[in-house]
């Protein structure tokens, strides 16, 4: 059975982003990169992203879904067949990225969730 090996990221949507953002680095500390999150390195070598996300995204869904999780992945093809043979909402797509490769798929709340197989030193 596939299981999830940790959480990737973490991203919360909001009408007002950068404020978000800004209040985040003020109030706990994080440290923005480029792309407006945090990348934060915990003690194994494993990294979490945080990042928020404008209300008017379609990456969560639902527009009511204010919150996503990314969840690690050993094996994405594997996990998605997994889901899809339990009758689980799964996204038809897979995406490449120099970071690994990602797929979403629903729970039964309606969450959209993200799925990330990590390139090889993620």
């Amino acid at each position: 059975m596939e299981r999830a090996t940790g959480i990737g990221g973490v991203f919360v949507r909001s009408p007002r982003p950068d404020a978000l953002r800004a209040w985040y680095a003020q109030h706990l500390g994080l440290e923005l990169e480029e792309f407006g999150g945090a990348v934060l390195r915990l003690s194994g070598g494993e990294t979490l992203t945080w990042a928020v996300f404008a209300g008017d995204t379609d990456y969560f869904g639902s527009r009511e879904q204010q919150v996503m999780v990314n969840y690690r992945v050993r094996n994405l093809e594997a996990m998605l067949a997994q889901l899809r043979a339990a009758g689980v909402p799964v996204e038809d797509h897979v995406e490449e990225h120099e970071f690994g490769r990602f797929g979403w798929a629903t729970d039964s709340g309606g969450n959209r969730f993200e799925l990330w197989e990590p390139a090889a030193g993620q």
